[in-house]
């Protein structure tokens, strides 16, 4: 993607490049989010790899004017954008760290683009937010509705009662805070659109075609993607491995650097 501007993609998705390593380890943030939430994971593998952080478009400190909610109506765009960093960075042998969302594009942009990326660890992923007759994803789709209807109506309201609900470790009440302003610092018009592009999306097809090895980090409590959704994900990938870690809420990238990092560096 070309800015009409001629924006720096740097500038567009507010890189950063860190580290001391050769082999690219790309971050990409969650809904709601940006590249700060990994700030406690990243400097973990400062010494061993390249660190690229960046924000989506519309998140962050990326170029907000190159938001287009036609163009962002699909995970497909972002996974476009995943691929065109890459390529515009010179990035090979990709590791992609895909934090919720971003695991599913991280799966979208692998398809695209296999022989981009080495590895894929996906924390927290979910293909598909809604329970059908065989599938259990966490929620019903009355409940989806409903959440992206108090989006529409409430949009900073739900932000601040949801967040701490979605990073749970009620006992460090400031890590719910984060997430809660995190959302706020958000344009409500592309958190709108883009929580609709998340929570109604469906990508458990995507996941036959994925042929990079994939690790999946499974939080024991998560009331966003629970277990079953993640034994479902590394079920349906052809070279998938789940671990479970000591850690509750959504966002141990965030709550449990540590332990996340450790098993990152056991599937490497």
């Amino acid at each position: 993607m070309k800015s009409s501007k001629n924006t720096s993609i740097e500038q567009l998705f507010n890189i950063n490049v860190l580290g001391n390593g050769s082999q690219p380890m790309l971050f990409a943030h969650g809904y709601g989010c940006d590249q700060n939430m990994f700030r406690f994971l990243y400097p973990y593998f400062e010494n061993d790899y390249k660190i690229v952080l960046f924000d989506y478009i519309g998140a962050g400190k990326s170029d907000i004017t190159a938001y287009s909610k036609d163009k962002y109506s699909s995970l497909e765009a972002y996974a476009d954008d995943i691929i065109t960093i890459c390529k515009e960075l010179e990035l090979r042998d990709v590791i992609f760290i895909g934090h919720s969302v971003s695991a599913m594009i991280g799966v979208l942009a692998a398809n695209k683009s296999p022989e981009t990326f080495s590895k894929m660890i996906m924390i927290g992923p979910s293909p598909r937010y809604i329970d059908d007759e065989t599938y259990k994803g966490g929620f019903e789709e009355s409940s989806i509705m409903e959440l992206l209807e108090t989006l529409d109506s409430n949009y900073l309201g739900w932000s601040q009662t949801m967040a701490p609900v979605i990073m749970g470790n009620a006992d460090r009440p400031h890590l719910g805070e984060e997430l809660s302003s995190s959302f706020c610092s958000t344009d409500p018009e592309i958190a709108k659109n883009f929580a609709r592009v998340t929570f109604l999306s469906d990508n458990r097809k995507d996941l036959h075609s994925v042929s990079v090895p994939c690790l999946i980090i499974q939080c024991k409590q998560d009331v966003i993607a629970p277990i079953e959704v993640g034994e479902y994900t590394a079920k349906n990938l052809k070279n998938g491995k789940l671990k479970i870690i000591n850690a509750t809420g959504h966002c141990p990238n965030l709550s449990a650097p540590k332990e996340t990092a450790e098993a990152i560096k056991e599937f490497l």
